[in-house]
């Protein structure tokens, strides 16, 4: 990787990193460009440069998006994942929750989902060995994201009082037995 790749990256890394962490103290609507690009400190037109937009910047910040690990990192995957859950059953920004509650009914928010979702999977597949790794990588994404609808849509008490260690804990065996391959 050249070393202005490498710049780049890091530099990518720093503002999702800022943005992950104001998302998840502030939400959606009082973060903003300006305040992730300080926190980060870049210019704010590098981060509309690097994402697009604030909506851009939130998918990608709440997307469990792990660079590609060597095959055998399945259980850094899984902590990766399982660090997510805090931005998942933190205070969701009303975008995301509208688009949660109309993908199963509305054809433009299901594709949105599909394409965030579809990335992730992608991601999470690369990271994991075995010839059926997508659908692995399928199956933990959607673990994933039905924690997020039982604890943001649905309200389910069973989830909205446990501690984030403790959804954790619970999930983390699941997901590292999905996450190696299994021998036929």
């Amino acid at each position: 990787m050249t070393e202005r790749a490498e710049r780049r990256r890091r530099t990518e890394r720093r503002i999702l990193d800022a943005a992950r962490q104001l998302f998840a103290d502030l939400g959606f609507e009082r973060t903003t460009i300006r305040a992730v690009a300080k926190a980060a400190e870049v210019d704010p037109a590098l981060v509309m440069q690097y994402f697009g937009s604030k909506q851009d910047l939130f998918s990608a910040a709440v997307t469990v998006a792990p660079a590609p690990m060597a095959q055998g990192d399945a259980d850094d995957l899984v902590e990766r994942l399982l660090g997510s859950l805090g931005l998942k059953m933190g205070e969701l920004p009303q975008s995301s929750l509208a688009m949660m509650r109309s993908m199963l009914t509305h054809p433009e928010a299901a594709a949105s989902a599909r394409a965030v979702l579809s990335r992730q999977i992608h991601q999470v597949g690369e990271s994991i060995p075995g010839g059926d790794a997508r659908l692995r990588a399928a199956l933990m994404t959607t673990i994933m994201l039905g924690v997020t609808v039982g604890h943001q849509l649905l309200e389910l008490d069973e989830l909205r009082e446990a501690s984030q260690a403790d959804i954790a804990r619970i999930l983390r065996p699941a997901l590292r037995a999905i996450a190696h391959p299994q021998a036929e």
